[in-house]
């Protein structure tokens, strides 16, 4: 148990991290060629994919769209102010679009470039895509 009386979930392995540091750039790379803008690290980046590398043992390499601050932000007010569900506002429907349009996108992208990649796990994730691993 930790200090805090709870368990922390375990961390990688250097050479896991190494090895999945190496796949996080080859993955950019492909998006680049691509032509879709891609950096390394999180979501503040600016829009765009968002190529990170999770410390967990059981993470991996994961491929998160960020749009505009704009439309994130009108999207999260409107959760925000509390939305009834069955009849979602166009600004939230629109973001969910492009979320889901963007995650595809990169998938086959991804995939036709040679990786191994899956719909990242949505409860810890989102919409993030998970690269498993690459074709030499």
């Amino acid at each position: 148990m930790g200090e805090h009386g709870f368990d922390l979930p375990p961390k990688a392995t250097r050479e896991v991290m190494d090895r999945r540091e190496e796949l996080a750039d080859k993955a950019r790379e492909a998006l680049v060629q691509a032509g879709l803008p891609a950096c390394r690290g999180t979501s503040q980046g600016g829009p765009g994919a968002h190529v990170q590398v999770d410390p967990l043992a059981d993470g991996g390499v994961l491929v998160e769209w960020g749009t505009q601050e704009e439309l994130a932000t009108a999207a999260a007010n409107l959760l925000e102010s509390g939305v009834d569900p069955s009849n979602l506002p166009h600004a939230i429907r629109h973001y969910e679009t492009v979320q889901t349009c963007m995650r595809d996108a990169v998938l086959q992208i991804l995939t036709s470039a040679g990786f191994h990649v899956a719909r990242a796990d949505a409860h810890t994730y989102g919409s993030a895509v998970h690269v498993k691993g690459c074709n030499p």
